[in-house]
C-alpha cells in the first residue's frame, strides 16, 4: 500500500530541514554520500573493455541501502534530491541503479536554497537524470583512479610507502614547490626611495615620493640617493601639474565558492576545508529561534555570479529602506561570471536578505554567524553604488628634481559602509589627506629623507591565494579546491607555517620525480585542458570514454618507461637534537597533518613521538609557567601552561606579557587586516588597545 512519496538527499541535516517543510505524505532519508565507488583494493576500472568501472557499495552504506529500500517500495514516488552538481547527480544515478529506478524517469530534483518556498517549487520542477553530467562525473572518477593507483605504488617502491599522486593535487603541490624554487634563487636588488616634506606659502604641509632627477626615475645606489637630497636641499620648488579628479571603487560580485575560500581565509583566517564545512552548515539549514530549521545561505558550490531577480528586488528594496536613495543604483548591478560558469547556479547569498546576521546571531555558533554575515555583506554590497574619492596628484619640481605629491579623500562612502575586499598581502594605505596646491605656486622643502630597500621574492601561497590560482589557471573546480589542500597537507607534501604553504623534503621529492617521468600530469596546460574536456562531456560534446582513452595511451606508455627508468629515492629525516626518552636515539623531525613533530628513527621498534613546543614571550596569568602555543584536533592553535593538568588555563587568542596600562589586567595580541599588530586588554568593561610593534608570528586561525 502507497503511503507517502520519498525523498533521498545526502546528508541527515538536510533531510531534517527538508521533512519539516514538505510535512505529511513525504518521507526524507539521507543516502549520506555516496553509496556506490569504485573499490579501495583494486584499481576497479576494466581497461581493456572501454574504462567500465566496477562499483561496489561503500562499506558501511549497506544498512543505510536497506533503508532507502524498504521505504522505497512503500513510496507512490521517489524523488532524488542530492546536490545540483556533478557529484549530486551521479550519486542520484547511483541511487536510481541500486533502487532499479529508470533514470529517464521525471524523478530528479535540485535544491539550490533549503527554504520551504524553493523545497516545494523544486518538487514540483522533478526532470529526468542528466547523464551528460553524470558522465562528466564518472570520467573524472576514472582518470583520477588511474592516475592514483598507477602511479602512487611507483612512489611507494622507490620514495616512501603511503604516498599518492592525483591529477590535481600534483599539480597543485607543484605550483607551490615552484614557488620555493623561485623564493630560493631569487637574488635582491638594491633600491633607495626619497619622501620629502614641503610647506606651501600658506602654510600647508604636505609629504612627497621622488619621480626623477634629470628623467632618470631610479635610485640604485646610495651615492646617487645622496646626490639627489643634496641637489634638493639647495633647490628652490614650485608645484607644477596640478590634477584633481574622481575616482570610482565599484563593489565586487556576491561570492562564488573560490572567492568564499579566499574571503574567509583572509578576513576570518578559516582555511578552505573549515569554511565549507561551515557553509554547509549554512546551506543545510539551522534551527533558527523563533522560525524554525532553515536553510540560510543558497548551494555553495558555484562558479557562477548570476544571481535570481526575486533576490536582487529583494536586496535592492532593502538597500533603499535602511541607507537611502544615493546608495542604490538606478539599475541592478550584474556581473560576468567566468566562461566556464555553470550558469544553473546562482552566487552564494542568503536565502533572505531580511533576516540581518544581528537579529540571529543567538542561534548560531560564532563560526555560523562569522561566515553568515561575511556572505551577508558581500552580497548587500554588492547591489549598492559604488564609492566616490577626490583625487590629487601634483609635481614639485626644483634642480632638476620632481617630487610628487598625491592624496585622496573619500566623498561618498557607497558601498563601503558595508563590505570591503581584502587583500592577500600587504597593501600600501591610500592617502586620506588632500593638501589644498596651487599650480605655479611656490614650496619649501623642510625635510628630506632617503630610504635603503631591497626588492622581494614572490611570496608563498597562502590557501586564499592557492585557491585563486587554481581557479585563475582553470585547474580543478568549485568542489575540488578545499579537499585538494587538505590532500597534500594530510600527504606531508606541504605544511602551513603563520598561514603560508611551504613544501616540504618530501614534496619536493616528489614534485622533482613527477616532473622528471610524469610531465603531462603536473603540467598546468594539460591538467586545465583536461578539465575543458570534462566540461565539454558535461555538456553532451564529447564522449567520456573517448576523453579518457585520449589520456591512457600516452599516459601507459609513460608509465612504462618511468617503471624502468626511476631510481629509489631516500628522503633524509632532519635528526633534531632530542634523544628518544625510550630507546635513546636522537629523534628526528616529521611532518603530520598539523605540520611537524618529533619521532624515534627506530619506528616500528620504537613507536615514541613527541610534539614540537613553542613557547611564548607570555607567563602563564594563572601560575606564571612557561605558555606553550599547541594544536587543538581540529587543527586551530590555542595556548595552554606547561604546567597541564595542574594549571588548567587555555587561551584562543596569544597572551602577551604586557599588563594592561588602564586596569592592569591581562592583554592579547591581535591583528589588522592591513598587518597592524594590537595588545587589547581581555576586561571586557576596559578593552583597552595598545599599539604594537608587527612580531610576525603568532598568527591564530580565527
Amino acid at each position: 500500500m502507497t503511503t507517502h512519496k520519498l525523498v533521498i538527499v545526502e546528508s541527515p541535516a538536510k533531510a531534517h530541514t527538508i521533512g519539516k517543510f514538505l510535512g505529511r505524505g513525504y518521507k526524507v532519508e539521507a543516502s549520506q554520500g555516496h553509496v556506490r565507488d569504485l573499490p579501495k583494493s583494486q584499481i576497479g576500472v576494466d581497461i581493456e573493455h572501454g574504462f567500465t568501472p566496477k562499483y561496489i557499495t561503500i562499506r558501511g552504506r549497506g544498512e543505510i541501502l536497506d533503508r532507502i529500500r524498504k521505504e522505497a517500495k512503500n513510496a507512490s514516488k521517489i524523488f532524488l534530491a542530492t546536490d545540483p552538481d556533478r557529484e549530486g547527480e551521479a550519486i542520484s544515478w547511483h541511487l536510481a541503479t541500486v533502487l532499479g529506478l529508470d533514470e529517464k524517469d521525471v524523478n530528479r530534483v535540485e535544491f539550490f536554497e533549503i527554504t520551504n518556498k524553493a523545497v516545494k517549487s523544486a518538487i514540483k520542477s522533478s526532470r529526468p537524470i542528466d547523464m551528460d553530467l553524470v558522465n562528466a562525473q564518472q570520467a573524472r572518477r576514472v582518470l583520477d583512479r588511474l592516475v592514483g593507483y598507477k602511479i602512487s605504488p611507483l612512489l611507494w617502491a622507490k620514495v616512501r610507502k603511503g604516498l599518492s599522486a592525483g591529477r590535481v593535487q600534483s599539480v597543485a603541490t607543484a605550483m607551490i614547490c615552484d614557488r620555493e624554487h623561485e623564493i630560493d634563487e631569487f637574488v635582491p636588488e638594491e633600491y633607495w626611495t626619497v619622501q620629502g616634506r614641503f610647506r606651501t606659502s600658506d602654510g600647508e604641509e604636505f609629504t612627497t615620493r621622488f619621480v626623477s632627477c634629470d628623467g632618470q626615475d631610479e635610485l640604485r645606489s646610495g651615492d646617487e640617493t645622496e646626490k639627489v637630497v643634496e641637489r634638493m636641499k639647495k633647490a628652490s620648488f614650485t608645484i607644477n601639474s596640478v590634477r584633481l579628479g574622481e575616482r570610482k571603487k565599484y563593489p565586487a560580485p556576491p561570492f562564488t565558492t573560490s572567492n568564499l575560500q579566499q574571503e574567509a581565509s583572509r578576513k576570518l583566517g578559516f582555511t578552505t576545508l573549515k569554511t565549507m564545512q561551515i557553509a554547509q552548515q549554512l546551506y543545510e539549514g539551522v534551527d533558527i529561534e523563533g522560525e524554525g530549521t532553515q536553510g540560510l545561505v543558497s548551494y555553495i558550490r558555484t562558479d557562477s555570479t548570476r544571481v535570481s531577480e526575486e533576490a536582487v528586488e529583494a536586496v535592492r528594496g532593502l538597500i533603499g529602506e535602511t541607507y537611502g536613495a544615493d546608495y542604490l543604483p538606478e539599475e541592478p548591478n550584474h556581473y560576468k561570471s567566468r566562461k566556464i560558469a555553470q550558469d544553473a547556479h546562482e552566487a552564494i547569498r542568503p536565502t533572505d536578505v531580511m533576516r540581518r546576521p544581528e537579529q540571529i546571531k543567538s542561534s548560531l555558533s560564532r563560526d555560523q554567524f562569522k561566515l553568515y554575515k561575511l556572505i551577508y555583506a558581500r552580497f548587500v554590497a554588492s547591489q549598492m553604488t559604488p564609492a566616490v574619492y577626490d583625487t590629487l596628484s601634483a609635481d614639485i619640481v626644483g634642480g632638476g628634481v620632481v617630487m610628487r605629491a598625491s592624496g585622496m579623500h573619500l566623498r561618498f562612502p557607497g558601498f563601503t559602509v558595508v563590505y570591503e575586499e581584502g587583500q592577500d598581502d600587504a597593501q600600501a594605505e591610500e592617502n586620506d589627506g588632500m593638501p589644498v596646491l596651487t599650480e605655479g605656486g611656490a614650496a619649501s622643502l623642510e625635510d628630506v629623507e632617503s630610504n635603503q630597500r631591497f626588492t622581494q621574492p614572490p611570496p608563498r601561497y597562502t590557501e586564499a591565494s592557492l585557491v585563486r590560482a587554481l581557479e585563475d589557471k582553470g585547474i580543478g573546480r568549485p568542489s575540488t579546491y578545499a579537499p585538494t589542500i587538505t590532500t597534500i597537507m594530510t600527504r606531508g607534501y606541504i605544511s602551513r607555517e603563520n598561514k603560508r604553504l611551504h613544501p616540504t623534503e618530501l614534496g619536493l621529492v616528489v614534485t622533482d620525480m613527477m616532473k622528471k617521468h610524469f610531465p603531462d600530469i603536473v603540467d598546468i596546460q594539460f591538467t586545465a585542458g583536461m578539465e575543458e574536456k570534462l566540461d565539454e562531456v558535461e555538456e553532451g560534446k564529447l564522449d567520456w570514454h573517448d576523453v579518457v582513452s585520449e589520456f591512457y595511451g600516452p599516459f601507459e606508455a609513460t608509465l612504462e618507461k618511468a617503471e624502468a627508468s626511476i631510481e629509489k629515492v631516500e628522503v633524509v629525516d632532519e635528526v633534531s637534537d632530542v634523544p628518544c626518552e625510550k630507546c635513546g636515539a636522537m629523534m628526528v623531525y616529521k611532518m603530520g597533518r598539523y605540520g611537524r613533530f618529533l619521532a624515534c628513527p627506530n619506528f616500528p621498534a620504537c613507536h615514541h613521538t613527541m610534539a614540537l613546543l613553542k613557547y611564548i614571550d607570555a607567563p602563564c596569568p594563572e601560575c606564571g609557567g612557561r605558555l606553550i602555543e599547541r594544536m587543538s584536533r581540529k587543527g586551530r592553535k590555542f595556548y595552554g601552561c606547561e604546567h597541564y593538568p595542574d594549571c588548567q588555563f587555555v587561551s584562543w587568542e596569544q597572551p602577551v606579557a604586557d599588563k594592561c596600562p588602564q586596569c592592569g589586567g591581562r592583554m592579547v595580541l591581535k591583528r589588522g587586516r592591513k598587518g597592524e599588530v594590537w595588545h587589547v586588554c581581555v576586561n571586557e568593561q576596559c578593552r583597552c588597545r595598545v599599539e604594537a610593534e608587527n612580531s610576525g608570528g603568532g598568527d591564530s586561525d580565527e
